[in-house]
């Protein structure tokens, strides 16, 4: 039953609107649809920040370039790997993604806590044996497990792989990942619980001419205790504080071994280069403002550093050192560290 509204009635409702007491309705939706509404999935949270997974990936860039240099001059072939995606997804969506048979390397990830899992695409894994064995490494559509000879083959690979993935992640720890065992079905691979949320890096692998993917699956419990450092603000901060005591003493160690020229210098003239070009064995060339009685100057590299006279010793030309002309400072040595570290 419809209600008919008065003169006075419909002049009052008019007047609330008009002031604000009561919104019309075509309003009422506008600032509904104002309303921000982000979808949440409690089943499937959130662990890492869009920060953190750049960073990851920033890491795993550096590693990919240094597995294809190794891969390429172990295999003797064009091989080329870079990271094609950085996800996070739950472990089970992770086991479900890959097929079955494929090689997947349990990876301790000493000193953090649990295990990894690296794997290896089927056609990459026997384009590498193949290659490994005298082949060509062309694919071959192959599908079945690893015989003794062909799992021992690969271990190699992915140990020789590891050694890159501790460099690529030394910016954030000391990080020494060893290989536990290799499975070919992933249903035996169970690491974490299947709902646990992982970080996945997909790395996209040419070896020759055959394509395919390296998987490279991390839990989010194993990396836990580290994720506050996967921020690029870390890793640049950490590459800019280098120049600890730590790092110096090491720098230190390897620069004297560094050979380096001493030259005991009589003094010095110009010569044309007719003049140069003159010289014959037995000619004498006079320096002036030189006497011999004048002490002779030593210079390491191209510094002056010390003052000498000739001598004899053990029937052997030498110099004795007299004075000493200047010390390296410490700033000098921290910037030859700095240097040393840039190369």
């Amino acid at each position: 039953m419809n209600e008919v509204l008065s003169q006075d009635e419909i002049d009052q409702l008019l007047t609330a609107i008009s002031t604000g007491e009561i919104e019309s309705e075509a309003s009422a939706p506008a600032a509904q649809d104002q309303r921000k509404i982000k979808i949440y999935d409690f089943k499937r949270p959130d662990k890492f920040s869009k920060e953190q997974i750049r960073t990851v990936s920033i890491m795993h860039e550096t590693f990919a370039r240094l597995t294809t240099t190794a891969l390429s001059a172990q295999l003797r072939s064009m091989v080329h790997v870079h990271v094609a995606s950085v996800d996070q997804l739950t472990y089970e969506e992770f086991i479900r993604s890959i097929p079955n048979p494929t090689t997947l390397g349990i990876i301790n990830m000493d000193p953090l806590k649990g295990s990894a899992i690296l794997e290896i695409d089927p056609a990459i894994t026997f384009s590498v044996i193949d290659r490994l064995f005298g082949g060509q490494g062309e694919g071959t559509k192959v599908n079945r497990d690893l015989t003794d000879i062909e799992q021992s083959v690969m271990e190699g690979i992915i140990v020789r792989i590891l050694g890159n993935l501790r460099e690529a992640w030394s910016q954030v720890i000391d990080l020494r990942p060893r290989l536990g065992q290799i499975e070919t079905n992933p249903q035996f691979a169970q690491i974490v619980p299947p709902t646990e949320m992982v970080v996945l890096v997909t790395l996209e692998t040419k070896v020759g001419e055959v394509e395919g993917m390296m998987n490279f699956c991390i839990p989010y419990l194993t990396i836990e205790p580290i994720i506050s450092k996967l921020s690029a603000q870390y890793m640049y901060s950490s590459v800019r504080s280098g120049a600890t005591t730590e790092n110096l003493n090491i720098l230190k160690d390897r620069l004297s071994n560094i050979e380096v020229s001493v030259v005991a210098e009589v003094g010095s003239m110009q010569l044309t280069v007719r003049d140069v070009l003159a010289l014959r064995q037995g000619d004498v060339i006079r320096f002036p403002n030189v006497q011999t009685k004048d002490a002779m100057t030593m210079k390491i590299g191209n510094r002056k550093k010390f003052l000498c006279r000739p001598g004899i010793m053990a029937n052997k030309v030498a110099v004795q050192i007299t004075e000493k002309l200047e010390d390296i400072t410490k700033d000098e040595f921290e910037e030859l560290v700095a240097e040393e570290g840039e190369e």
